[in-house]
């Protein structure tokens, strides 16, 4: 490659990334400052609405039913009315919805709205992936999807000292610091639903803010890259469900969303067990602790699996890692160690996250991944329900999280030999390791 064809690479790819990397960063976290600030509203939350630990697991856990439900079907609807407009359709009704929680007077109300915004987020995660492969190259995606998805814990990191500012300094109209919590927190996503409308662009060939010669370029290596895989499986959609490799990531995605969500959503209270004088805005700023590792940890190992250009040990290496990092959390009595420990789990969750992304088109065209991600996202992301659930039934069986935390480790130590043992061959070949997935064929064939 010569010296101008390098320049423009380089400008080009700059160019896209600071423009839809910044903003896609943006919406995720949104998304999971939504979903996931429940976790800081039942500090006061629980009392006020009389919820035992066991029933706030099923609320927390609730979301990843409706989640479950329609992802396939909101992907589907992708296909029909494009990226752009679903993202937004995506982020305007999970904004209605999560203000709308704010106003709950009962158990009830609170779990028919948590299964409405789970109905309503469907679909987003996979809908950004797909938006991402558009606009970026195999070669480059670890490294995108880790920039993208380091939004996770950086909402932690945002959401946990601004949740528990707002519960112990906002009352006005005579309602409950939570309460206000989720609705302030529920507006953003209204706004950016509208922003997004306007300001994201379907494709490479209508971006206007690239130069004639960087857009022709994009498509061109766009082109190159998806026809340059070879050597893959195709298969139908309902086949590519079934696959056994695919039920199989499923899984070991299902367990991953087990301990992380089961985690994320417990670690204010287990904060709280700590010592009784904490402050809500103490827990929340003692919260963004581990977060603050993780998205270190994540980004570090993701540019590390794209520079080796392998993926399978780089899924499998921090599961194991998470893994111990819970049993420490769950033997130590020392609140020292136990953050430690915690910080150790999820930087191993989160570290796994991009290089897994990168394993179903080791076996899978890029036609196929798309509905393999779908539904290996869809059906993982019922561990987010199993994970919050499963602590709250045991600290009610036991009187602690300690027990739960455990029960998650043996969980993710069964996930790390299921990654490392699995087979990425076929028919005796192997297939490139740097090869990621690229959706976007999969949404023009989806209802075939």
């Amino acid at each position: 490659m010569n010296n101008t064809n390098t320049s423009l690479e380089r400008r080009t790819i700059r160019k896209v990334t600071m423009r839809i990397i910044p903003f896609t960063f943006l919406l995720y976290i949104i998304s999971y400052l939504d979903r996931a600030n429940i976790g800081y509203a039942s500090l006061e939350m629980n009392k006020d609405l009389a919820l035992t630990s066991q029933a706030f697991g099923f609320v927390s856990g609730i979301f990843f039913i409706g989640y479950f439900l329609f992802e396939v079907p909101s992907n589907v609807m992708m296909k029909r009315y494009g990226a752009r407009v679903w993202i937004a359709r995506i982020l305007v009704t999970w904004g209605i919805i999560s203000t709308l929680t704010g106003f709950v007077q009962s158990a009830s109300h609170l779990y028919i709205l948590r299964f409405l915004l789970g109905v309503a987020e469907a679909g987003f995660f996979p809908g950004i992936i797909l938006y991402l492969t558009f606009w970026f190259r195999s070669k480059e995606q670890a490294t995108t999807i880790a920039l993208f998805t380091s939004a996770i814990p950086v909402s932690y990191i945002i959401g946990a000292p601004l949740s528990t500012w707002i519960m112990d300094n906002i009352a006005w109209i005579g309602l409950q610091g939570w309460r206000w919590m989720l609705i302030l927190e529920g507006i953003p996503a209204f706004i950016l639903g509208i922003v997004t409308f306007f300001y994201l662009t379907e494709s490479p060939e209508k971006a206007k803010w690239l130069s004639i010669e960087e857009k022709e370029w994009l498509i061109r290596e766009l082109k190159r890259d998806k026809e340059s895989k070879t050597d893959v499986q195709h298969l139908s959609t309902l086949k590519a469900m079934a696959n056994p490799k695919v039920l199989f990531l499923s899984f070991i995605y299902f367990v991953y969303q087990t301990g992380s969500l089961g985690v994320g959503y417990w670690m204010p209270q287990i904060i709280k067990s700590f010592s009784g004088i904490l402050t809500n805005t103490q827990i929340g700023l003692i919260a963004m602790i581990p977060y603050i590792g993780a998205t270190i940890g994540m980004v570090i190992w993701s540019r590390r699996s794209d520079r080796k250009g392998e993926r399978r040990l780089h899924s499998a290496i921090p599961l194991l890692i998470a893994s111990i990092g819970l049993i420490g959390a769950g033997i130590t009595h020392n609140p020292y160690l136990a953050i430690i420990s915690i910080t150790v789990s999820l930087t191993g969750m989160y570290s796994f996250k991009a290089p897994f992304w990168a394993l179903p088109s080791l076996f899978l065209t890029q036609s196929t991944a798309a509905v393999a991600i779908a539904a290996i996202n869809s059906i993982g992301n019922l561990g987010g329900f199993v994970g919050p659930y499963a602590i709250g039934a045991l600290k009610n069986m036991t009187g602690s999280t300690k027990a739960g935390l455990i029960f998650l480790s043996v969980l993710l130590l069964i996930s790390f030999f299921m990654v490392l043992f699995m087979r990425i061959e076929k028919r005796g070949n192997r297939i490139n390791e740097v090869q990621d997935h690229d959706f976007k064929s999969e949404f023009e064939t989806i209802n075939k």
